[in-house]
């Protein structure tokens, strides 16, 4: 069973206990993903099955996209739900009156104008709760210790960043954890890498609130879209969940495509480079595929020798 399997990762679940369950239900240990999502998020989870978790070097670097909601009125130490209140950064704003809470009619204004700020090329600074690795340790190992230490900014792109329509009935301030706070979903479409819990502190940051991340959901990684998605009680009530596994080839069907004649098949199964035959400067990875589409191997373009050399033979 070789293939790609698009699941929709259940709240409180990590990364790792879907691999585990997967491997149960699918009965191979050959499983991998292309990126992990927290366990309060869900969604767009990337499932790589026996053969093609060879493949992740050409996947993990997909853009992804989300729904998140950002709670406004305080931060937290994780960034999220899950953590205690760090910062208000205007305690008179919980300390008096509710009056002194601006409208959420004023916020969203604010919000709405901000946005544009956080779109293109942007830096991000890791957060510390973040599996991010600095001298060879994960972060979150660190911060769970009490430990924070420098972090250097990492450029990511958001190609997206819109406000999920809210109704005409906007709803008040509430009370969480004794602080008045507001939510606000967010649409999101971003490199990988990029920290929306990140995002999320600081939106609030700029219009002077505070805000963590208060629920994501991953609607896109790559290619690979929500509405693809299985969850794992469907996947376990399926006969035969090898028919609903994306072939190898179309995962990688984003870059460009050699078919083989019986001479390079040969060849490309030897690990012996063969002439090039494409014409686009710029093109590095190609997949190479024989009758069927089946995906034979990846192959590297060197442009100056103009050959194909295999890079990963199947």
């Amino acid at each position: 069973m070789d293939g790609i399997l698009i699941i929709d990762k259940p709240e409180g679940w990590t990364s790792h206990d879907v691999v585990a369950r997967l491997r149960r239900v699918l009965k191979t240990k050959r499983i991998g993903h292309t990126g992990t999502l927290d366990p309060f998020a869900t969604g767009v989870l990337v499932m790589l099955v026996g053969k093609a978790t060879r493949l992740a070097q050409f996947l993990d670097k997909d853009g992804k996209e989300y729904e998140a909601v950002v709670r406004f009125g305080y931060e937290t130490d994780t960034g999220d739900r899950t953590g205690q209140e760090s910062k208000v950064p205007d305690k008179s704003q919980v300390q008096g009156p509710r009056s002194k809470v601006e409208e959420p009619s004023v916020l969203l204004e604010k919000v709405r104008n901000i946005l544009p700020k956080f779109t293109g090329e942007i830096e991000q600074v890791p957060p510390m709760y973040s599996a991010k690795k600095v001298a060879g340790k994960k972060l979150y190992e660190l911060a769970r210790k009490g430990v924070e230490i420098e972090r250097k900014a990492v450029k990511v792109t958001i190609e997206k960043l819109e406000v999920l329509e809210p109704s005409s009935d906007l709803g008040p301030w509430t009370l969480d954890s004794g602080l008045p706070t507001w939510d606000l979903g967010l649409t999101v479409a971003c490199s990988a890498g990029t920290y929306i819990r990140t995002l999320a502190e600081d939106i609030g940051r700029a219009v002077g609130t505070g805000a963590h991340l208060a629920e994501l959901r991953r609607t896109r990684a790559g290619r690979f879209k929500l509405e693809r998605a299985v969850t794992l009680e469907e996947l376990e009530a399926l006969e035969n969940p090898a028919e609903i596994l994306v072939s190898m080839n179309e995962s990688v069907s984003h870059l460009p495509e050699i078919k083989l004649d019986d001479d390079e098949l040969v060849k490309i199964r030897n690990g012996v480079k063969i002439p090039a035959r494409i014409d686009t400067p710029g093109v590095q990875i190609v997949r190479l595929t024989a009758a069927g589409d089946e995906l034979i191997a990846m192959g590297f373009h060197d442009e100056n020798e103009r050959v194909i050399r295999p890079r990963l033979v199947f």
